[in-house]
């Protein structure tokens, strides 16, 4: 089933640009075992991982509606991914609420192909990109034909930045390095692909004044707000979301690992502009994907 969106984009009041589908509908986890615990730790999350029906149950209850994706890391973990067009499937029968993103390793085998399947048979919207889990540079040239057919087609590229829970405390960090996830790492790829929508996720900690520079410098980029309760946010982050990044700012919330509610009651308490609650919590993304709005 090829999916195609049928949001009521009227209806909704958010809209969660930034969540994790974490077990397959055969049972498949998306990670090995030691970085799922790793990261349920680092959160105080919640050990239940949810499938997609119940992610698009829990989302309709909250008149919200969620970008969905898996992240494809089995070069760099060994760990074979539950699967982004089984995800897409998913999507296409609760769409009403989800939009399916696929994900590719820019350095596994056939990334292109993969990712032209992904697109045009199952009809995903967008592109989810770990560089530490995945264990690649995303400056790296070798990534550059899957960013240009993205480009090409409009279709938004979703970076992680910044620290990760996944791997936190264990030793060595489970292998994975946090330096692939520094956002100016990013700043060569928006230069280069000047029409590729690129979506820097997480407040960027460590490296969030980095993460706010490329925004201002760079139009075709985004922050998205997910992995951290907005309590948390660095000062920065939260005078440029409500100044000059104020259209180029998302709502996300990395469920499972944190709650939609808890980050939208914590995000009802920052300092933000009545006039600019609603570009992040809704219209910012609405225009991103491409969605029609009220």
């Amino acid at each position: 089933m090829r999916y195609e969106p049928a949001i009521d984009t009227t209806a909704i009041v958010a809209l969660d640009t930034h969540v994790h589908v974490e077990i397959g509908d055969d049972g498949h986890p998306a990670l090995p075992e030691r970085l799922t615990e790793a990261a349920t730790a680092y959160f105080g999350a919640a050990v239940h991982r949810p499938g997609l029906d119940e992610i698009a149950d829990l989302y309709r209850s909250l008149r919200m509606a969620a970008v969905v994706f898996t992240v494809d890391a089995e070069r760099n973990l060994g760990h074979a991914p539950n699967s982004s067009a089984a995800v897409a499937a998913g999507a296409a029968r609760n769409n009403d609420v989800l939009i399916p993103f696929g994900s590719v390793d820019p350095l596994g085998p056939d990334p292109l192909g993969r990712a032209r399947r992904l697109v045009e048979e199952s009809g995903v919207r967008g592109f989810k990109f770990h560089p530490t889990v995945q264990g690649f540079d995303p400056s790296d040239r070798r990534a550059y034909p899957l960013y240009d057919y993205l480009s090409g087609l409009g279709l938004p590229a979703l970076f992680h930045t910044g620290q990760t829970g996944i791997g936190a405390g264990l030793p060595g960090g489970g292998g994975l390095r946090l330096r692939l996830s520094n956002p100016m790492l990013l700043d060569d790829v928006a230069a280069d692909f000047p029409d590729l929508a690129i979506v820097m996720a997480h407040p960027s900690v460590p490296w969030q004044d980095e993460a706010i520079s490329i925004a201002t410098h760079k139009t075709n980029t985004w922050i998205d707000l997910s992995g951290w309760s907005p309590r948390y946010f660095p000062e920065a982050l939260v005078r440029a979301a409500n100044g000059r990044l104020q259209d180029r700012v998302l709502f996300g919330s990395d469920h499972p690992l944190i709650d939609p509610e808890r980050w939208l009651r914590d995000f009802a308490a920052l300092p933000m502009k009545d006039t600019v609650r609603p570009k992040i919590l809704r219209e910012n993304a609405l225009g991103l994907l491409g969605l029609v709005s009220a």
